[in-house]
């Protein structure tokens, strides 16, 4: 295969490689998960499990370069990647491709409501055709070594949320897939944008519990409206995963909580301005390398939320960063406007 790095850059902070766990994850999120997002978020936790934005496989196997699609840090891992496609062949030959660069996971986007993929087969409108995910998590496994796993909703449309989804992880777990991450809603397909499906459509919780008491043999994880960690460990109770969007972009500080709460283990950052100067060796040589600043610093906007000084961060990021020669002197006039709070006592 070509293009693929033969180097990645590394931030300059004390990041293990931990195995794969699943307990929690940052959703696959377009235009969010980016890499800049994921290197960022290792500055606040080492143990979660993260997801790129999805990828077709139109784009992976005629796009070029494939850097594009593919690129990571090494600091990224653990890191899944999110498939979009319903071609049974093409998934195989992505998914082997995924391996390839080192992911270690590759996902089945069965959950975006988007108009533009269902156009395409690809995303929510797959849980109509149960079978046809089958065969393509079948060609998938048997093209690589790592887990393969399915993203999916709770059901679409006038579909039954208790038969409906039965048939559908029956049948797909038939064909061999362990893992499912299950969007506790509904996807409308007509009549909603994929903005109001992620909050008209009401949570069901209590079905993702149901399916795993069904289903004891398999790794069911729950996403969907999902904000503290005190919720994530109220659902860790009943299936054995969660996964976390929106809040962990909007708020990332949240990730910083995530390996002592859940895992157990002090997690890398002691402060939101700790994580930002960890994270400026990064932006660095992302400068370096041809990149905006806000192409890259966009992703640190909400650090400081709800912080003295946060909006007066987010406006000078915002007003600067995307300015021709915008360089690191804006950052850190940016960080400067956020008070830091004084070192505790000993």
């Amino acid at each position: 295969m070509t293009d693929k790095p033969t180097a990645t850059t590394r931030m300059d902070t004390d990041i293990r490689r931990p195995a794969l766990d699943r307990t929690f994850s940052v959703a696959p999120m377009m235009d969010w998960t980016t890499r800049d997002y994921r290197a960022f978020a290792r500055t606040l936790t080492r143990r979660a499990l993260l997801y790129t934005e999805m990828v077709t496989t139109g784009a992976l196997i005629h796009g070029s370069p494939r850097e594009r699609f593919l690129g990571f840090d090494e600091v990224e891992h653990p890191l899944a990647l999110q498939l979009g496609g319903s071609d049974s062949s093409e998934l195989a030959e992505c998914a082997a491709i995924a391996e390839e660069w080192g992911y270690n996971e590759v996902n089945l986007n069965v959950g975006c409501p988007s108009d533009r993929v269902q156009n395409n087969l690809i995303g929510a409108c797959l849980m109509g055709h149960p079978h046809k995910v089958a065969a393509a998590i079948k060609a998938m496994q048997a093209a690589v070594s790592i887990p393969v796993t399915v993203k999916c909703r709770i059901g679409i449309d006038d579909q039954d949320e208790d038969a409906d989804l039965a048939r559908f992880i029956d049948t797909v777990a038939d064909a061999g897939c362990e893992v499912f991450i299950v969007h506790a809603r509904k996807a409308w397909l007509q009549g909603l944008s994929p903005k109001e499906n992620r909050d008209v459509p009401p949570l069901n919780y209590p079905r993702v519990a149901r399916l795993k008491q069904q289903h004891p043999e398999l790794h069911i994880g729950i996403n969907g409206g999902i904000k503290t960690l005190d919720e994530c460990r109220e659902q860790l109770a009943r299936v054995d995963s969660v996964m976390v969007g929106r809040e962990a972009y909007q708020n990332p500080w949240l990730l910083a909580g995530v390996d002592e709460a859940l895992y157990g283990e002090p997690g890398p950052a002691t402060s939101r301005h700790a994580a930002a100067r960890a994270f400026r060796p990064y932006i660095a040589r992302r400068l370096e390398g041809g990149a905006k600043l806000n192409h890259v610093t966009r992703h640190l906007l909400g650090l400081f939320q709800g912080q003295p000084g946060g909006r007066r961060f987010r406006r000078h990021l915002s007003e600067h960063g995307h300015l021709d020669g915008a360089c690191l002197r804006v950052f850190d006039d940016a960080l400067s406007l956020v008070p830091e709070p004084a070192p505790l006592s000993a």
